[in-house]
This record gives structure tokens, sequence and C-alpha cells, in this order.
């Protein structure tokens, strides 16, 4: 009698702050602003500024309505052009800040037959470019409703933050037959430990002192990543 098949392990990533030094205000700056002459831009900015304030305070009561709300500043924009310049911002401002330690590391699970998937809050068109880069499995990331050829900043599902991206993962193991404790997870804040907390493998990069203290307490491995 042949033995059944094992399940596949899955490393998942977190990406801002994980992968690479940014966030989703500082990808919606680029997007919105590359293509401004120098005037217009910096009053643009002078004018956006100080909405940074109500986010940060905002993201400090919830971070899963500060998704909700900030992406509201893409109504209207063009889908094709905002997909285009996510392509060229990849190029010349994502990729120099993705970790080579980062690159090590899914480059190692990828050696030892371990799929990489992205687990993130950002939006799918302007994480894509950089799992393309990366040779990953697979992406789990919201999207913007998109009507007429333009976003209505509304998302299509609720926001990939704290346990809904755990919610993800775990849908996605069934469907693929993984094992989770067999799997890693990499994550930054306190915002990913739900995703950290459904694996047997979990790992906290670069963390801040009160998710370092989580990590030492729980014995999960703890990256230093420049």
């Amino acid at each position: 009698m042949s033995s059944p098949n094992p399940k596949k392990r899955v490393a998942f990533f977190d990406v801002d702050g994980t992968l690479l030094k940014s966030t989703i205000v500082h990808y919606y700056i680029y997007l919105r602003s590359v293509r401004m002459p120098f005037p217009l831009k910096y009053f643009w900015l002078i004018g956006f500024l100080p909405k940074t304030v109500y986010y940060l305070i905002l993201d400090s009561i919830s971070r899963t309505r500060f998704n909700q709300v900030f992406y509201r500043n893409y109504r209207g924009l063009e889908v094709a052009e905002v997909k285009a310049l996510s392509a060229e911002m990849f190029e010349t401002s994502l990729r120099p800040k993705i970790f080579a330690e980062a690159v090590s590391q899914i480059q190692e699970h990828q050696e030892e037959g371990i799929d990489v998937v992205l687990v993130t809050g950002s939006l799918n068109f302007i994480v894509q470019p950089i799992a393309d880069y990366l040779g990953v499995d697979a992406v789990l990331a919201p999207q913007l409703r998109e009507e007429d050829g333009r976003f209505t900043g509304e998302l299509t599902t609720v926001p990939l933050i704290g346990e809904e991206k755990a919610k993800a993962v775990r849908s996605y193991a069934n469907q693929h037959e993984i094992s989770l404790e067999e799997s890693y997870a990499y994550g930054d804040s306190g915002s990913d430990l739900p995703l950290l907390e459904c694996v047997g493998n979990p790992v906290a990069v670069n963390p801040g002192k009160k998710f370092r203290q989580k990590a030492l307490e729980s014995g999960w491995e703890i990256h230093e990543w420049l």
C-alpha cells in the first residue's frame, strides 16, 4: 500500500517592511506625482503632507480602516496609466530597496523545493512586479474595483491586514494541500502576528521593540535585514 503524497511547504512573506523598505503611502505619492512638472508636484506635496497626520492617527486606531480610507485616493485614476507607472516605479524606485538578505532567503527556500507566496495589504498591481522579479509562486493581495477604465477607490475585498492575512493563508493552504505546520512566515510588525502564528516556522524581520519581545518570548527566529 503506497503512502499518501506529503503536503507541500510554503514560505509566506509580508512585503512592506519585510522584503523592502516602503509603505502604501510611498507608493501612492510616487504614482500620483511622478509625471507632474516640478512646480505642480511641489504644491501637490505641500497639500498632501498635512493629510499624513490624519492617516497616522487613523493607522494607530485601525490599520484596516486606514487602508480602506487611504485607497480612496485612487478614485478616478486611469487603470492603464497607473498600472504602467507601477511597472516603472518598480524599476526606478522599488527594486533598489529590496533587502539583499530577503532575496537570498527566498532563493534558499526555492532551492529546497519550498514555494514562496507574498501576502500583503499593498495593491496587487504594485506587488506583481516585485513578485515577478523574485520568481515567487503566488501573490495574495487586495485589488481595487475598476469601472470604465478607472479605479473607484474601493477594494473588492476586505484589506489584507492582521487576521485577514491569516485567513487568506489558511484558505490558500486548504486549496493547495499545504502543511502550515511545516511552512514558514516572515513579517516585520505586530499586524503580521496572526500570519506568523498560523505557521510552524515564524520569522520576525527587523522587528520593533514590542514585536521583538513577542518573538523572543515565543522562541521565533529573528532576522535583521539591511
